[in-house]
């Protein structure tokens, strides 16, 4: 397993200006490239202070880039449906560049009712806009001279350039939550996929048709799953649990601000049982989210406890991508805990090859 860092910000200007929260944020890429973390990783959001701080994730990636030599790159989610394919397709071949080849492509639906009715957009194109999104801008990184007609857009006779500089283009993942059809095309297409700890069950069988789907399409090895926590580490695992708490929980309430229009006021077939999700998230505590190994807090020995439990309770993935400083946790705390988490629980697991995916 290989574990790297996400950056989710998660602070209204009067907690945090944005020039802070980057000025930390690179200290702990630069740190994290120094201590052997596998990746940074960093969402696309707008509006709302809900990750409303990244509306430009391969902004944020060009300055880690600058400052890092060997951490991959990682978005975590780029937003097809709000960007046009040829935009998303020539600042992929430029971030691949500057990092010489370290880049990772990740690419969402988006889900916040908010940003698509910001930007006139409805929900219920979601699925037909990214997938078509994400085959126009493949093409555009593989091929040369690209004509597509598509019902959003129209390619023809296109050259994105600057041209990848990874062959024929840099890994695609794409983020998923509980559906399962999304889940069997991600495998069909061979992408390596993006997930959240919630509902073990219902996610542990969305795995199974993912790796089903990857080995029946004739893709080698097994899939390649990255899934996301928050982590805090301390040795007291007390001292642990009280810093992080109101954190973590504070956290959880954005999530619910930021998507509460689900709760009953709309509704969308591209976005089925999202009214539950909100339900769900009101009940989560920093206890819930522990006992469902979706927080990673406490003492080394206590973590490394919980990574074999996500393990059980999700079965196996690849990559673990951890929040470090989510909402207003204090610099100094988050630095302190990823130093001490590269001390006392990455040795505990070997970094292993995992399937190459498209």
């Amino acid at each position: 397993m290989q574990f790297g860092v996400q950056f989710f910000p998660c602070v209204k200007p009067e907690e945090k200006s944005p020039a802070e929260y980057f000025r930390e944020s690179l200290e702990i890429a630069r740190t994290a490239d120094r201590l052997g973390y596998s990746h940074v990783r960093i969402v696309e959001h707008y509006f709302h202070y809900y990750g409303g701080y990244s509306p430009a994730p391969m902004l944020f990636l060009s300055a880690v880039a600058a400052q890092t030599t060997q951490i991959r790159l990682v978005t975590g989610a780029v937003l097809p449906v709000f960007n046009h394919p040829f935009k998303i397709a020539g600042e992929i071949g430029m971030l691949d560049a500057i990092s010489n080849g370290r880049l990772d492509v990740g690419f969402a639906r988006a889900f916040l009712p908010h940003e698509f009715r910001r930007f006139g957009i409805s929900p219920d194109e979601s699925v037909a806009r990214f997938r078509e999104g994400l085959e126009q801008i493949d093409l555009l990184l593989r091929e040369e001279h690209v004509t597509h007609h598509g019902r959003f857009h129209d390619i023809v006779d296109v050259t994105s350039l600057p041209r990848p500089t990874q062959k024929p283009r840099p890994k695609f993942y794409t983020a998923l939550t509980s559906t399962p059809d999304s889940f069997a095309f991600a495998g069909r297409a061979g992408y390596a996929i993006m997930c959240i700890p919630m509902a073990a069950e219902k996610l542990s069988e969305c795995l199974r048709i993912y790796r089903s789907e990857w080995r029946d399409a004739g893709h080698p090895g097994n899939g390649e799953v990255m899934m996301a926590f928050s982590m805090f580490v301390d040795e007291d695992g007390d001292r642990a649990r009280r810093i992080a708490a109101p954190k973590v929980e504070s956290y959880l309430q954005a999530i619910v601000a930021a998507s509460s229009d689900w709760d009953g006021a709309i509704s969308s077939p591209d976005y089925p049982g999202y009214e539950r999700m909100v339900q769900s998230l009101r009940a989560q505590t920093i206890d819930t989210q522990i006992a469902s190994a979706a927080a990673w807090i406490g003492t080394p020995a206590e973590i490394r406890e919980t990574i074999a439990r996500a393990r059980e309770l999700y079965g196996e993935f690849d990559h673990a991508s951890m929040q470090i400083n989510f909402n207003t946790m204090p610099h100094d705390e988050a630095m302190r805990s990823l130093n001490l988490f590269a001390e006392e629980v990455l040795p505990a697991f070997a970094k292993t090859p995992v399937a190459a995916s498209a």
